[in-house]
């Protein structure tokens, strides 16, 4: 097969595994991956550097190789090859030695992410208009511009929108995640160069970051984030922050961070009602040169409700099952591509506290019951924060009701483990590779069916 379809084929992928994955897994691993070939059942997945290559060789490669059977039918064979492309693309994953603390001040913008490609809804309205009125009048009434939403709902598309009309008008922007803000800082610090941090930071016309709750809790980046912020905003430049909670339920941030948050302008955007979500799946066939009827657009809008990446991911589904197939888009077809991804949505269970207490329990070989005891020993002490903050991570637990799981514990106990978890990680590696491990147990155990 050529190239083409591998493409197709991988962007399907991409879809379902970001349904099934944790945010920071998929972000970490497989954001940045493409389909390069698919020819005698061998399917080969470009990644950007050999780190990424051997982790999901290791730990995601069954996942990977179940998605694709699902789509093609057939026996797949995956190989995690790096592609020459991502050379010198200052892209860290993770790894806080590659990246530069001197990175040129190209924003690295996504081309599709302008106000023109955006599709505003009820749901979207007052966000987009304000992110409208902040390009064409920055450092105005509207600063900082605080963007909450949650997952996959146009937060990052209008944060780039502003930073291509800020390109277009000569103002020097520049556009980053709270998470490479924070590994640029760790890097500064350790090469002795935090003052070319800070003139990177605090020199432009305009500061985009992404996800900034990603701060949360780690000091030393929340005390440098603060200044800078102080710097660009006594001096009138633009701040515009996106972050997956409102200022005011942010956990774990400085109140005087939380306080200058809402300074300027907080608004939200929400999970797109029906119309809206026919839109935006028109305007994505459209792009994507495919002419797909209403009739289908209806069928997967009934069926992606949560975000814009969802429904994205279900119509890719779509278009790639069409493709291999060779037949027309109809609603018959679009319901059997689906109807994997509706059966599992309907006898997958969903990530539970037993389950994850279980799967930290066994990478750490200690008992379940061990967790919730009073043993105090540094490994099964460790080993119950770890379980605390993964609760909170991967379910809606309320900090009360972790702290019940974990052995009638208070929410102050597992405010300050979560908080220890997120300040380690920063500083250990090990630990890092541990969680995002026992993570990925905690969905291969989803996925499987083990539970």
């Amino acid at each position: 097969m050529d190239i083409r379809p591998a493409q197709e084929i991988w962007t399907a992928a991409l879809g379902e595994l970001q349904i099934g994955v944790s945010k920071p897994n998929y972000r970490t691993w497989l954001e940045k991956t493409i389909g390069l070939s698919y020819q005698d059942n061998e399917f080969i997945v470009g990644v950007p550097n050999p780190f990424i290559a051997e982790y999901l060789d290791k730990n995601q490669r069954s996942l990977i190789e179940k998605t694709l059977i699902g789509l093609t039918q057939r026996d797949i064979n995956v190989i995690f090859q790096v592609d020459g492309r991502y050379q010198n693309s200052g892209s860290s994953y993770g790894d806080q030695g590659e990246i530069p603390i001197a990175l040129a001040q190209s924003p690295n913008f996504n081309s599709r992410y302008t106000f023109a490609s955006f599709v505003v809804g009820s749901c979207s309205s007052l966000a987009h208009a304000a992110a409208l009125e902040v390009a064409r009048n920055p450092g105005g009434s509207h600063n900082p511009l605080f963007i909450y939403g949650g997952v996959g709902l146009g937060k990052t598309h209008l944060l780039q929108a502003i930073g291509h009309v800020a390109l277009v008008n000569h103002i020097q922007v520049l556009y980053v995640s709270a998470e490479q803000f924070t590994n640029e800082f760790i890097n500064a610090i350790q090469e002795k160069k935090t003052r070319e941090f800070r003139h990177k930071y605090r020199s432009v016309d305009m500061l985009l970051i992404d996800d900034v709750h990603f701060i949360a809790g780690k000091g030393q980046t929340e005390e440098s984030f603060f200044h800078t912020f102080d710097e660009l905003y006594n001096t009138n430049r633009q701040i515009v922050i996106t972050s997956d909670f409102p200022p005011k339920t942010l956990p774990f941030i400085q109140d005087r961070l939380r306080s200058r948050f809402e300074w300027g302008l907080v608004t939200g955007v929400q999970p797109p009602d029906l119309e809206t979500r026919l839109a935006i799946l028109q305007a994505k066939a459209k792009d994507k040169g495919v002419n797909v009827t209403l009739d289908v657009l209806e069928l997967i809008a009934q069926r992606a409700q949560r975000n814009v990446r969802e429904l994205e991911g279900y119509l890719n589904r779509v278009i790639a099952f069409a493709t291999l197939v060779r037949t027309a888009i109809t609603p018959k077809l679009a319901a059997q591509a689906l109807e994997d991804i509706a059966s599992k949505k309907a006898k997958s269970p969903s990530i539970t506290p037993s389950l994850i207490i279980e799967t930290v329990a066994r990478s750490f070989q200690l008992s379940p019951l061990y967790l919730k005891s009073r043993r105090r020993d540094r490994e099964t002490a460790l080993a119950r924060q770890v379980a605390m903050y993964l609760t909170k991570q991967e379910t809606n637990c309320s900090l009360a009701q972790i702290g019940i799981e974990l052995g009638n514990r208070d929410h102050s106990t597992v405010i300050h483990a979560c908080k220890k978890i997120e300040s380690h990680i920063d500083s250990s590696p090990e630990l890092k590779r541990k969680i995002l491990d026992i993570q990925q147990r905690i969905y291969s155990e989803l996925n499987t069916g083990n539970y």
